[in-house]
């Protein structure tokens, strides 16, 4: 899997484009500048959009392809992220985040649930989620997203696996994307914004 990810984003252009996720960037802008962690960042456009509207943004992948791409993004923008290689169960901080941004995390079947009760341990209490992730009605659309049907999300598996949010947005939509070469056209998404209880 992490070969696939490295070969992806050694491309020379950027696989889901240099601009921030739509749901992200509208409800980041709702919030008061602050910390944010964004697990899984892939080329860095959600983590270089946070630098420019002044967040102090840490991300990490498991893409060495993703950080370089990341790192090249940001000094073009003129903006410094903090960006590591990691994968998101070792990864760990002392710092804790007023935000998370969980934007196409979509971590294997077998250690989901484990994740991302491992990343909400750094968001700060009335701290933010912010996600963005393919719905089980994705299953077959040609508009991106994992072709197994336990690497999609319902929003049951929202509630089971985000517990100790308080859920301001939960939704499931379609949505017409349009992020690069492989996040294009009609597609199944849940989004949701959760604070921390």
């Amino acid at each position: 899997m992490k070969e696939f990810w490295n070969q992806r984003y050694a491309e020379k252009t950027f696989a889901y484009g240099k601009l921030p996720n739509q749901f992200f960037k509208q409800e980041l802008d709702k919030l008061q500048q602050g910390s944010i962690l964004l697990p899984a960042e892939g080329e860095g456009r959600n983590a270089v959009y946070a630098a420019k509207k002044g967040w102090e943004v840490e991300a990490f992948d498991f893409s060495e392809s993703a950080k370089n791409k990341s790192i090249e993004l940001a000094k073009n923008q003129e903006v410094s992220i903090s960006y590591e290689v990691a994968n998101a169960m070792d990864f760990t901080t002392d710092r804790t985040f007023d935000v998370i941004g969980l934007i196409y995390a979509h971590f294997p079947s077998d250690i989901r649930s484990k994740v991302n009760q491992h990343l909400i341990q750094f968001l700060k209490p009335k701290g933010f989620v912010i996600f963005e992730a393919f719905s089980k009605e994705q299953l077959g659309k040609p508009s991106g997203g994992p072709k197994k049907l336990e690497m999609l999300f319902s929003k049951k598996d929202i509630l089971n696996e985000f517990k100790g949010l308080d859920f301001k947005i939960l939704s499931e939509c379609n949505i017409h994307l349009k992020e690069g070469k492989y996040h294009k056209g009609e597609a199944s998404v849940i989004r949701f914004v959760g604070q921390k209880l």
